[in-house]
């Protein structure tokens, strides 16, 4: 029975999870992969998508594709191929700035056509520190080019983003419930958007070799590297001194006190290492106790950590005997890692992380924006965009990042783990890329043979193969994939189509194309380019229908427009970048805010182009 404006209770409740969902993105309240399982839940509850039906977004073709193509770029990262990237990056641009730029966003813009966005980019954030250590071209005027490219290279193939590897599906979809008389729309081959990301990517190149050194022309170096940690540190966010030895007296008041309550006391210095007995440990959990003999290492200015030992009745020894090892430059030291918007430790303090305890990694500070914690960071609770603070062994930093939950972006020393496999990894990634075009195999199945080769190859293991997915990322797509067909199976989409055809109908077809790119990069600023996708696809394929226009043209345009997001840290490579370049909310929106108004330009002119 139909209610008001002709809408029936089916589609009254898919508009409703529609809003519901956009709130809940935006408000944030609940993780978005909590929102969508919630929406999905009500979905089977409410009947809208049936119970046989209603979990196969979990094995569709396109979470599938996202899985593997994680995988790949894991196996590609783990056998060096990036290390040798940088070094050929260098030996190109000659270390001339604009060169540099533009070279290292262009490959980056590349890989995305192939590999998930947020992955390129956590690949990119060492190799960009390790270019500016290098050459002093400061993070700043680089990192923003990069994620540009990064977001406008994923056009370059149906693999390259999450809306192009979801379309297919979404089409499938479609064609069950299209009007009589309307033929089936074909899914689109690997490189049908390849025109549109080949001229997005020029955009972005073009944009930024005019206009980079005018947006960042003054901006200061913002690399970080072992040798000039201590400047850096010291500068941004007041870690400096010099690091001592402090022998724990019998008549000391820390005798029977934990690490913890030791660094709670005023005044304390970075305690940084302790040595109880024959063993000395860096990065000692806050649990640790300290006894008579014991010995701290302790970073700080020399007369604040004699005055502290005074008070304590602490031996203080200007000389390294028992800590000069673990402190050595080449072994250990401070860095800075990003935290991803994919990370499990989002909304958790270090103290409930125990990193010390699990990883061996103290936390010094929490650099968020304009705004740097250092009294009492294991209390503070970490968020998407935090640039962290270590100090840390190399080789435990190195194996803590291996999970993926933060990604490190000082260039420090590390062993390539399989420079063996370089040529098997790249001659892999290539095959399965060929097997993809080659049209004799399902884009799923070429890729997880890709996956299968790296696996039996020795590239990967299985368990770094689970550790390579961002299982937050798989949930979301596929628990919004069946509002997505919702939307068309209940008439929702028509009807919105209906509404808008009704207003806008007279207009050109390139009016048409313009509205739904404006529509979709809005819808994606508020609920992600997943969800942007799932609701507009099966809206704009019901808005050509009635035009009278290719359907394909309008979707396509959908699955381009959904990643146009260069002003808000919503977009997970955006904020990726924004901590270890120092970008403000306005920088994005100087920069990110006339590139998102000539994407949709491009897109529209080149599917006009292709779909005359």
């Amino acid at each position: 029975m139909d209610g008001a404006f002709g809408l029936s209770a089916d589609m009254l409740t898919v508009l409703g999870l529609v809003v519901f969902t956009m709130v809940m993105f935006t408000w944030e309240k609940l993780r978005a992969d909590v929102t969508a399982l919630l929406v999905l839940v009500i979905l089977g509850l409410s009947g809208l998508v049936p119970p046989d039906q209603l979990f196969n977004g979990f094995s569709g073709n396109a979470v599938i594709s996202v899985m593997a193509t994680m995988i790949l770029g894991a196996g590609l990262d783990r056998a060096g191929v990036l290390n040798r990237l940088a070094i050929w990056l260098l030996r190109v641009s000659g270390g001339v700035e604009r060169r540099l730029v533009l070279s290292s966003s262009a490959v980056a813009g590349f890989l995305s056509g192939f590999m998930q966005n947020p992955a390129v980019t956590a690949l990119f954030l060492p190799v960009a520190s390790r270019l500016s250590t290098r050459t002093g071209v400061p993070l700043t005027r680089m990192l923003l080019p990069i994620a540009a490219c990064v977001i406008m290279g994923g056009g370059l193939s149906m693999v390259g983003n999450s809306p192009l590897i979801l379309l297919n599906d979404l089409i499938e979809s479609a064609n069950r419930n299209l009007p009589s008389g309307v033929a089936t729309l074909r899914p689109l081959d690997m490189f049908a958007p390849l025109p549109a990301g080949l001229a997005l990517l020029a955009l972005g190149l073009i944009y930024f070799a005019l206009f980079g050194r005018r947006f960042f022309g003054g901006a200061e170096d913002k690399s970080v590297a072992p040798g000039r940690t201590e400047s850096y540190f010291a500068r941004t966010y007041g870690i400096e001194g010099e690091v001592f030895e402090l022998t724990v007296t019998a008549e000391s008041p820390l005798v029977g006190m934990s690490v913890g309550e030791a660094e709670s006391n005023p005044d304390a210095p970075l305690l940084l290492a302790l040595k109880s007995g024959n063993e000395s440990r860096l990065s000692p959990p806050v649990d640790s106790m300290i006894w008579v003999g014991s010995v701290l290492g302790v970073m700080g200015k020399r007369e604040d950590v004699s005055d502290y030992a005074q008070n304590n009745l602490l031996r203080m020894t200007p000389r390294l005997r028992h800590f000069g090892d673990l402190f050595n430059p080449a072994r250990a030291g401070i860095s800075e890692a990003v935290v991803p918007p994919t990370s499990p430790w989002i909304g958790q303090t270090s103290s409930e992380l125990q990193l010390r305890k699990r990883h061996g990694i103290s936390i010094l500070a929490v650099n968020r924006g304009s705004e740097v914690f250092r009294e009492d960071v294991r209390d503070v609770a970490i968020r998407a965009g935090d640039l962290l603070v270590f100090h840390s062994i190399w080789r435990d930093l190195s194996m803590a990042a291996e999970s993926r939950d933060f990604v490190v972006v000082t260039d420090y020393p590390k062993e390539e783990q399989r420079p063996h496999k370089l040529l098997h990894a790249a001659i892999i990634f290539a095959g399965a890329i060929l097997l993809t075009l080659s049209g004799e195999v399902a884009v799923p199945v070429a890729l997880m043979t890709g996956v299968v080769a790296m696996l039996l190859a020795g590239v990967l293991t299985m368990d770094e193969a689970y550790s390579a997915v961002s299982w937050k990322t798989v949930f979301i797509m596929a628990a919004l994939i069946p509002l997505g067909w919702a939307m068309d199976s209940s008439g929702a989409a028509s009807w919105i189509a209906a509404e808008l055809f009704e207003r806008f109908g007279e207009l050109p077809r390139w009016v048409m194309h313009l509205l739904v790119g404006i529509l979709t990069t809005l819808f994606g600023l508020v609920v992600s380019n997943v969800g942007a996708t799932v609701i507009m696809v099966p809206m704009a394929i019901n808005l050509a229908i009635s035009h009278g226009d290719a359907p394909i043209s309008y979707a396509l345009i959908v699955a381009l427009c959904a990643s146009n997001n260069f002003i808000s840290v919503s977009n997970p490579v955006l904020s990726m970048v924004t901590g270890p370049a120092g970008y403000r909310g306005f920088d994005l929106l100087r920069v990110g805010g006339p590139l998102s108004l000539l994407y949709i330009g491009v897109v529209v002119a080149v599917i006009g182009w292709l779909y005359p």
